[in-house]
């Protein structure tokens, strides 16, 4: 019998706010809420963003006057919009108008050539060969240069790509708990991380309390590393700016340490420990290993996520002379009237000119359909499978190819022989990746097309975050999962608000790509599509809460079912404490920094199991011989 995964908590935080509770989503598509949904929206935002904090269960501005919640929207509403999804890049990252750049400047001395006095131990090695050195007193030197000198200058430029998808304005992860000198990004891992274990509804040692240590597992990446100055940034860097390489540059930047920050500082987890980059599929990537170690039995309790933080001068140009962002000619170009818009970059299957790098880090919990059971835990949706497939051979390696369309096809299959062609063809839709590049808006529509036409699938809904956080990069497709569950959650359909039509060289005689939001019907199943660089292609299959329900009391019946419900009533009333706290700016970061390090001796082994300080049960050791017909 085959485990299903189910999704019972989410965190994390990208340009459209937080992941848990669905605040992100809501925010996307605000104005399709209904007025209770929307005030809630409005209100977490102002928290998260500290227009307003929370005093004594009042929420109060930065002049100490108390605004009712009813209020916020009147006061805050155009701020918390501005503030949120793609916007020209905010000053926190580096100024567009004047990013910092070394200006290589060669000067001619003239007839009397240049001198000047300095530190014998400051001269350069070796010295420039036009240089004249005479000793001074004080081990001081006179320099004295004839002829040419090559220089590099401090100086700005204009910079040709102007927007991303930052966190909401005024959100400052590192004032959340102590981060000591730590990446933006393992910032945003710890936010992440335990936004979606309080989403659960319990605390973390509540649930591993149930298993044995080994049945947990972490699974995480960042494509980049830490781009950031206390990270790869500050290695890379600090020498060419004549400053020193710290003890913490290299490792803080390594992309296991979204992983082995959660491991080490918010759960304190010593079961499976997993980190696979895939390019932008990295998350599907890590949900693949954690779905597969689930359904064989191997582990039962999974944290699974990713995290990019690489808004960054380095980052930014390194994609933009690719021509794989858009710019600001480009954006020109395609509107025609010499103004380019920062808020409508990134267009997915629109006229566009490239992608818009965004900042993200998305978590979620996933445990078998047995323990989700036993623990009366809410659930959000669960993951059938997930399917990654290369292109074979390229002439370029960032050209899309066929691995795609196999992903797609082995989930729309796999999607069809569960729920039925009925289910697929009238109530499931599409994720995409949707990065916002002419070449693939035309690549994937045509995947999708192909898709629909051999599933006989028609008016098949297709919806793209990329459009409003922009191209997270490693986080992307948890970017494209959050939205899935939202819709489940919501019945709100997010259209491409982004683009005024759809492209004329777009495939989709099959395909509904709306460019509005609009209500649907129930929707069964969701396909979680990406297209990574270097033939990195992933699909999900994720099911909704409906559909994973009836497969529960399927497989378990309906008694145990009736017990579940007996028990979800507390554990909702866990959920909704906490979305409160949430909502009014008290995240309850952990971060446990050396609390509890275990020792040699805080494990006792024998040759059955090992017991393990700080958990209730014990490890037991592989005693059975998998291959008995061989030896």
């Amino acid at each position: 019998m085959t485990a299903l995964p189910i999704i019972v908590g989410m965190g994390g935080i990208n340009a459209a706010g937080r992941t848990s509770f669905h605040q992100g989503f809501r925010r996307i598509v605000i104005d399709k809420l209904n007025a209770e949904a929307r005030q809630e929206t409005f209100v977490g935002l102002a928290t998260l963003m500290n227009l307003l904090t929370s005093q004594d269960g009042k929420l109060v501005d930065d002049q100490g006057k108390v605004v009712d919640k009813s209020e916020v929207e009147k006061h805050f509403g155009a701020a918390i919009l501005a503030g949120t999804l793609i916007r020209k890049i905010e000053h926190d990252h580096f100024d567009p108008d004047a990013t910092p750049w070394q200006q290589k400047l060669t000067m001619d001395t003239g007839e009397n050539g240049i001198s000047f006095e300095t530190r014998a131990r400051d001269l350069p090695k070796p010295l420039p060969r036009t240089w004249q050195i005479t000793e001074l007193a004080d081990k001081r030197v006179r320099v004295d240069i004839a002829g040419e000198i090559e220089v590099k200058h401090d100086s700005t430029r204009d910079n040709p790509i102007k927007a991303a998808g930052q966190f909401p304005t005024g959100f400052k992860p590192a004032s959340l708990y102590n981060s000591r000198y730590q990446p933006r990004g393992l910032q945003a891992t710890v936010f992440g991380a335990a936004d979606a274990i309080h989403s659960t509804g319990y605390s973390w040692n509540e649930i591993v309390d149930k298993i044995c240590p080994d049945e947990i597992g972490t699974y995480s990446a960042s494509v980049f590393g830490q781009t950031q100055a206390e990270g790869l940034g500050g290695m890379m860097q600090n020498r060419q700016k004549g400053e020193r390489v710290s003890t913490k540059n290299l490792a803080l930047g390594l992309n296991t340490m979204s992983t082995d920050f959660i491991n080490a500082y918010v759960t304190g987890s010593v079961g499976t420990t997993f980190t696979s980059t895939g390019a932008c599929a990295t998350f599907l990537y890590n949900l693949k290993a954690a779905v597969q170690d689930i359904q064989a039995g191997r582990i039962r309790l999974a944290i699974v996520g990713s995290n990019d933080c690489a808004i960054t001068p380095e980052v930014v140009e390194g994609f933009g002379n690719m021509s794989a962002l858009a710019n600001e000619e480009g954006l020109k170009k395609i509107d025609g009237n010499g103004v380019a818009d920062h808020r409508r970059t990134s267009r997915p299957f629109g006229e566009n000119c490239g992608f818009t790098i965004g900042e993200a880090a998305q978590f979620i919990v996933l445990v078998d359909d047995a323990l989700a059971l036993e623990l009366g835990m809410n659930v959000l949706g669960s993951v059938a499978d997930v399917f990654t497939n290369a292109d074979g051979f390229k002439k370029s390696i960032t050209a899309p190819g066929p691995g795609n369309y196999i992903t797609m096809a082995k989930s729309v299959s796999l999607a069809k022989s569960i729920m039925g062609a009925e289910s697929v063809q009238q109530r499931s839709f599409i994720l995409a990746h949707g990065s916002s590049t002419p070449q693939n808006r035309v690549t994937e529509s045509l995947i999708y097309d192909r898709i629909a036409k051999s599933f006989d699938i028609n008016n098949w809904p297709v919806a793209a975050p990329k459009a409003f956080v922009g191209h997270t990069i490693g986080p992307a497709s948890g970017d494209q999962v959050a939205m899935a569950l939202g819709i489940f959650a919501h019945n709100i359909m997010p259209g491409i608000t982004t683009i005024d039509k759809v492209a004329d060289d777009v495939h989709n005689e099959r395909l509904n790509i709306a460019t509005e939001h609009w209500h649907c019907q129930n929707m069964d199943v969701a396909f979680i599509n990406s297209k990574g660089f270097g033939g990195n292609n992933a699909t999900a299959t994720l099911f909704s809460p409906a559909v994973t329900l009836a497969m529960m009391e399927k497989r378990h019946g309906a008694v145990a079912m009736q017990t579940y419900r007996d028990k979800t009533t507390v554990v909702e009333q866990a959920r909704v404490k906490y979305q409160a706290q949430a909502d009014s700016g008290d995240f309850q970061i952990i971060y446990r920094f050396g609390d509890g390090t275990l020792m040699d001796d805080d494990l006792s082994i024998t040759d059955e199991d090992i017991s393990v300080s700080g958990f209730t049960n014990k490890i037991v050791l592989p005693a059975k011989n998998p291959f008995a017909d061989m030896v």
